[in-house]
């Protein structure tokens, strides 16, 4: 298994417990292994994923659904 990781901006500001649900939320997906936000950069959400499973564009799809406004950032 390879490891790739996509880095997503997301416009809102989210307090602990949206970027939490949010870690959780991403968490779910087929093929996401570690999606975490860093403290001082609570705006960007790195997730840590199998490329044969999971697609940044799904990834990033996965943030707007869950409401926000977001885009894949370096791609």
């Amino acid at each position: 298994m390879s490891i790739s990781d996509v880095m997503i901006h997301i416009h809102e500001d989210l307090d602990t417990e949206a970027r939490s649900a949010l870690e959780a939320r991403m968490r779910d997906l087929d093929g996401v292994i570690a999606p975490r936000f860093n403290p001082g950069k609570e705006h960007l959400l790195l997730v840590a994923f199998d490329p044969d499973k999971a697609h940044p564009a799904d990834l990033l799809g996965a943030v707007k659904t869950a409401g926000y406004t977001a885009q894949l950032v370096g791609v």
